[in-house]
């Protein structure tokens, strides 16, 4: 009798393991976890169209920000396993 890859011969039944989670690639390439857990993204608004914006926006707007609580339950939900 063949046993699949994800199961395993315990007895008279046979017991399968529960399959992976798959991240989010999206979510890997954007986020990264601070040694607390919090996320950190990139701002927004950075890419283009800046002759628009005044120089105080642009220099806050520099690096990567903490994501509030709310916004950062919600990609957990894409990390399984973290980063």
């Amino acid at each position: 009798m063949a046993v699949h890859q994800h199961a395993q011969r315990t007895g008279p039944r046979l017991r399968r393991e529960m399959p992976k989670l798959k991240t989010k690639s999206g979510a890997k390439k954007r986020f990264k976890l601070t040694a607390t857990g919090k996320l950190k993204a990139g701002v927004a608004g950075k890419r283009h169209r800046l002759i628009s914006h005044n120089a105080k926006y642009i220099r806050q707007n520099r690096g990567t920000k903490v994501m509030s609580e709310a916004d950062a339950q919600i990609i957990k939900k894409f990390l399984p396993y973290g980063l």
